[in-house]
């Protein structure tokens, strides 16, 4: 279905109309807020006001082109190739998760509690929002970004030179590597590991189970603390004395995980509630 006429609108009436047994209010209001902003610079009060825009041909291609993406259910940050996180912008494509408020909480909480902190390891970094963000307060330590997936690297690579922010990136499968020996001893250890158990996967929606990628998002259903053990087992070797681990976890696993680092004989282990009232970080001392 084409678009009427060429005015701001018409735009505002076919995106919402389009879109309207897709999404809920709320969600379609606020991917149209980002979609002319992020591509015609235009912004909400223009909207609210019905301010005058004219749009060529090329220009209501690309909204039909976006609408027909999110019918898919192919996530806004994925149309776009970027998305906002901790005042940074960052590349993102299917090879990467896309960052999420709730890591921004993580990311404040460990740029909170660690301002003297010089070296910090980020293990499965995704796009490096997490290593970026904290290397963006924490300008003078030295922030490492590892990730199994080459494509995600490549992907942090991007936003390094995006953002002009210096750190280090390495391909490193951390169930492979649980029980290497650093050559120096680190402050702190981050991680946002794979948590969503398979049989979990059905109760997902389907923009992510369909365009996220399964090795950062799925853990088989036997073993859902998997990465969390084999980070631990990591940390114990190469945290300074008093070094802090952190986690980003699965709420419905808080306690297990909590359990998990005790028996391993980590200190002071804290479970943390997101915004919106759920367990989902968790940190300790070695």
């Amino acid at each position: 279905m084409k678009i009427p006429k060429n005015n701001l609108e018409a735009v505002v009436s076919y995106f919402k109309n389009q879109l309207d047994d897709f999404y809920d209010e709320v969600e379609i209001n606020a991917m149209l807020y980002i979609v002319l902003d992020f591509y015609f610079e235009i912004q909400k009060t223009a909207v609210a006001l019905k301010e005058e825009k004219r749009f060529s041909e090329s220009e209501l291609l690309q909204i039909i082109n976006v609408v027909k993406a999110l019918k898919k259910k192919k996530p806004l940050a994925y149309i776009l190739g970027e998305w906002e996180f901790y005042g940074l912008t960052l590349k993102v494509d299917e090879s990467t998760l896309i960052p999420r408020p709730e890591t921004e909480e993580l990311v404040s909480l460990i740029v909170n509690e660690n301002s003297l902190a010089k070296n910090i390891i980020d293990i499965g970094t995704g796009s490096g929002c997490i290593a970026l963000g904290i290397k963006s307060k924490l300008n003078n330590a030295n922030v490492y970004a590892w990730d199994v997936s080459e494509k995600a690297l490549e992907k942090v690579k991007e936003n390094v030179l995006l953002n002009q922010l210096k750190i280090n990136v390495e391909q490193i499968d951390i169930l492979q590597s649980k029980n290497k020996t650093l050559a120096t001893k680190v402050d702190v250890i981050v991680s946002n590991p794979p948590y969503i158990t398979e049989k979990e996967k059905d109760l997902m929606s389907k923009n992510v189970v369909d365009y996220e990628p399964h090795i950062a998002l799925f853990v088989p259903d036997r073993n859902p603390l998997l990465f969390y053990e084999a980070i631990t087992d990591f940390a114990i070797l190469n945290l300074k004395e008093n070094g802090k681990l952190y986690f980003e976890i699965n709420e419905k696993y808080g306690a297990e995980v909590v359990n998990l680092l005790r028996v391993k004989g980590m200190k002071n282990v804290v479970l943390h509630q997101d915004m919106n009232g759920k367990d989902r970080m968790v940190s300790c001392f070695l």
